[in-house]
């Protein structure tokens, strides 16, 4: 009778469990695709570094045909000269603003129709908003999202028309600051948020194109810039955000590349990139219905891990306050 019981309850605990999974499997869209990259032309903005670099290289060992669009001819001509050398792939390269959007209209042009176009110019400078001056706000926020704007308006012309080419793919690279606010990024996450609204909305414009978007949301990760943003982070920023440990900028490019590959809304880099994928994941589109049911089942339990990170950076912020009086 126990060995009944046991397996009634367990057949009470499964089957709701396992209608759920069905239901996930039957209304979970868009359907998932594959996106090549061999042989594609993959067109990838801030390539000239950190991880735009490491896209590219990684692109171009996957036998992609590569273009990459920064401000600084110099530093392209050594990012050119650094993937011939390690791939003997020629990469394209195009000077351009991408606040300018005649300048990067042509720079689309020039390089032919686009295939996997991957957005990931980005500018940071943290600092409380009292001090920051609005200079700084405003070239964030033109860089990272209207920037972004302009790339996507100018390529999406093109790329709509090549659906005998097969599926293409729009990539933003947003960050882990595009999920959650932290103490001295105001500015910044500002910015990458919008992404968010934009791969959304934009997603919906496309898919009837075969067009995939992806939002790739990295954590600190070892390029240049973060060594130029250390200098000026505010040291309770560090304390809240030393929890998280910084990826290479080639493990990055891996992830972003494999999540392109397989059309995921979501990239995630990392497990603390996981666990925000699931608290965030609101009315995001989801091609997975395994992370569909992950997102559903664990939503509350990843609530209560969110709460839990919550309680502690409150803490870190009212005793380094409490401190800065005492002083």
């Amino acid at each position: 009778m126990a060995d009944l019981s046991f397996l009634a309850l367990l057949l009470l605990l499964l089957l709701p469990l396992a209608l759920l999974f069905l239901i996930l499997y039957v209304i979970v869209r868009p359907h998932p695709v594959n996106i090549p990259i061999k042989n594609r032309h993959v067109f990838i903005t801030g390539g000239s570094s950190g991880i735009g670099l490491a896209l590219a290289h990684q692109a171009a060992t996957e036998g992609a045909r590569v273009s990459i669009l920064a401000r600084s001819l110099d530093k392209l001509e050594e990012a050119k000269n650094y993937i011939q050398l390690s791939t003997g792939i020629d990469v394209s390269i195009f000077a351009a603003d991408v606040r300018d959007y005649d300048a990067v209209s042509k720079a689309v042009e020039e390089a032919g129709p686009i295939d996997l176009l991957i957005v990931n110019q980005g500018v940071f400078v943290a600092e409380e908003l009292e001090k920051q001056g609005l200079d700084e706000v405003k070239f964030m926020v033109e860089v990272n999202l209207i920037g972004s704007f302009n790339m996507i308006k100018a390529a999406l012309p093109e790329m709509k028309k090549g659906e005998d080419r097969g599926p293409r793919s729009i990539a933003l690279m947003s960050s882990q600051a595009g999920q959650v606010g932290i103490y001295g990024y105001t500015a910044y996450p500002a910015s990458k948020f919008g992404l968010r609204g934009l791969g959304e909305a934009l997603q919906q414009e496309v898919i009837s194109h075969d067009i995939h978007v992806s939002l790739v949301f990295p954590p600190d990760t070892d390029t240049p810039g973060l060594a130029e943003e250390n200098k000026r982070r505010p040291p309770l920023t560090g304390i809240i955000a030393e929890s998280s440990g910084a990826m290479k900028a080639e493990d990055v490019a891996k992830r972003a590349l494999d999540g392109i590959r397989s059309a995921s809304f979501i990239v995630r880099c990392n497990f603390e990139g996981l666990l925000l994928s699931i608290a965030t994941a609101g009315l995001s589109p989801q091609r997975s219905f395994v992370m569909a049911f992950f997102e559903v089942v664990a939503g509350g339990l990843v609530r209560l891990v969110a709460l839990c990170f919550q309680w502690s950076w409150y803490t870190s912020i009212q005793k380094w306050q409490a401190q800065n009086k005492r002083t």
